[in-house]
């Protein structure tokens, strides 16, 4: 019988190794899966690599990881905002890195390494500091700028609901990243409100399907503090 199903956060990211690159998905606190960086925060990886929209907001979730010396690289389209205190001082003081990508640019790079895309051309960021050593190309009469797939070792991701499979449905916009990180990388794990049994979720409403996935942890929204 297959079942994807984790018994809670902890055991689904034990794994995890130092240097391991992870996609966080969210769009700021909208669909960031907070249990499962705080999982990870408590597992104690380091040297990590994140790929995220954003690099952290406040002092919980990603900003707490960064704030623990956990991270060395953050590759995201939207770095600095009103709570981005935590990124800001390790930036500034040398502390972490940062590969800036805008935000189209960013979504296509992750969708390539799902999709098996070995690179692509895309105008965005021509004539700009971003492109500087990278390949350009001219197509058509317009400007392109050579751009690579972004794979990761795991995605951490929140889903509305999901099934043992791993079949995953999200709410509204809170899908964001979730869709296309779990397909670029090697190990998916996805937190969800609520694990249903087979054939309960309508297939026509299936975003992610579960070959995409690797496990499943339940997380009610309001369990924070039993993980």
């Amino acid at each position: 019988m297959i079942s994807k199903l984790v018994a809670n956060a902890t055991a689904a990211l034990a794994d995890v190794p130092d240097g391991a690159t992870v996609m966080i998905g969210g769009f700021g606190t909208a669909g960031q899966p907070m249990e499962l960086i705080d999982a990870l925060l408590e597992q104690g990886a380091k040297d990590l690599t994140i790929i995220n929209n954003n690099a952290g907001n406040g002092t919980t979730g990603l900003a707490a990881l960064l704030a623990a010396g956990r991270v060395r690289k953050v590759i995201c389209s939207f770095p600095r905002q009103s709570d981005s205190q935590v990124f800001d001082g390790l930036y500034r003081s040398g502390q972490l890195e940062l590969e800036l990508v805008p935000q189209g640019n960013l979504a296509e790079r992750i969708r390539a390494a799902g999709a098996g895309i070995g690179a692509f051309f895309t105008p965005t960021s021509y004539g700009t500091p971003l492109a500087d050593g990278k390949e350009t190309r001219e197509i058509n009469g317009r400007h392109y700028v050579l751009e690579y797939p972004l794979h990761a070792d795991y995605a951490l991701i929140k889903a509305d609901r999901g099934d043992r499979w791993g079949n995953l449905v999200y709410r509204k916009t809170a899908r964001n990243f979730g869709p296309i990180m779990a397909s670029a990388a090697r190990v998916a794990v996805a937190q969800v409100r609520e694990i249903v049994e087979l054939g309960e979720l309508d297939p026509e409403t299936v975003v992610t399907p579960g070959i995409f996935v690797q496990r499943v942890v339940q997380i009610a929204p309001a369990a924070k503090e039993q993980q």
